[in-house]
């Protein structure tokens, strides 16, 4: 199985001279994680990430594209083996990678995901998932509280590498909160002004979480948790035991890493 099989071509880009407002409001409209960044004649030269686009809080913003994007860990080519990119993702930790022509050829062609991975494997080696969720999920959970403040948590998700965490209430799960509904809810997050001394309060978590969180039981089968970050595009799920206590959580990389054993 080669990357050309699996990624998605039609994965938006930018150029790198256009407005970092613009990748923000792409990045925010499409609910992207990456947007490759291109030049003139489609060539790759970099990536503009969730959050570093987050960290821009004026509508008119003069910076441009180019003067946030970052080069990345790790790019696929068109004909490189799918099951071997995939394994370098999770050692370099990274959900998403650029896709081009070849190592000598940057043209841009898409983008590799561990879902694209996961829904394909889905299909054609299903069995793979058989195993009930408690094998494969994370036991240590890091949560936050409904009364946390959002910039806090958001200073946290960027020091852990963490996209989402559950809203957790007396061991028990009342929401979600990722980079995604940050972006989406307009909450000003520590910026440029803020670092300049602006003075500003912040928001609560309870203000931008999402309540209606899908959920797991310990029993389910890795197939059913799969098959809901699919459909649902989610990256992550909470789990709880049989009195609905949160005891663990699993995610995209955690169901890929089953699939290239």
């Amino acid at each position: 199985m080669r990357v050309r099989g699996i990624m998605d071509e039609k994965h938006p880009f930018i150029y790198e001279d256009e407005l970092a407002t613009k990748a923000r409001a792409v990045i925010r409209d499409f609910a992207l994680r990456i947007l490759p960044v291109v030049d003139e004649n489609k060539k790759l030269l970099g990536i503009v990430s969730r959050s570093s686009v987050m960290a821009i809080s004026s509508s008119v913003s003069p910076i441009r594209v180019k003067g946030i994007m970052t080069t990345p860990k790790h790019i696929a080519a068109i004909e490189n083996d799918a099951s071997s990119t995939i394994k370098e993702m999770i050692r370099l930790d990274e959900w998403y990678v650029p896709v081009v022509n070849s190592a000598q050829d940057k043209t841009y062609r898409g983008v590799l995901g561990l879902e694209n991975f996961i829904e394909t494997l889905l299909k054609t080696n299903p069995n793979k998932l058989s195993k009930p969720v408690s094998e494969v999920m994370s036991k240590r959970v890091v949560v936050c509280s409904p009364d946390d403040e959002v910039d806090n948590v958001w200073r946290l998700m960027q020091n852990q590498s963490f996209a989402g965490l559950p809203v957790v209430e007396k061991d028990r799960v009342v929401g979600i909160i990722t980079q995604k509904d940050m972006l989406e809810s307009g909450t000003d997050l520590p910026t440029f002004e803020s670092k300049k001394g602006r003075f500003r309060s912040s928001s609560t978590i309870s203000s931008i979480m999402k309540t209606m969180v899908i959920t797991v039981k310990t029993s389910a089968k890795i197939r059913e948790a799969a098959e809901l970050m699919i459909s649902k595009n989610i990256g992550r799920i909470p789990v709880k035991d049989d009195k609905g206590r949160l005891i663990g959580i699993v995610d995209r990389e955690d169901i890929a890493k089953l699939l290239i054993k």
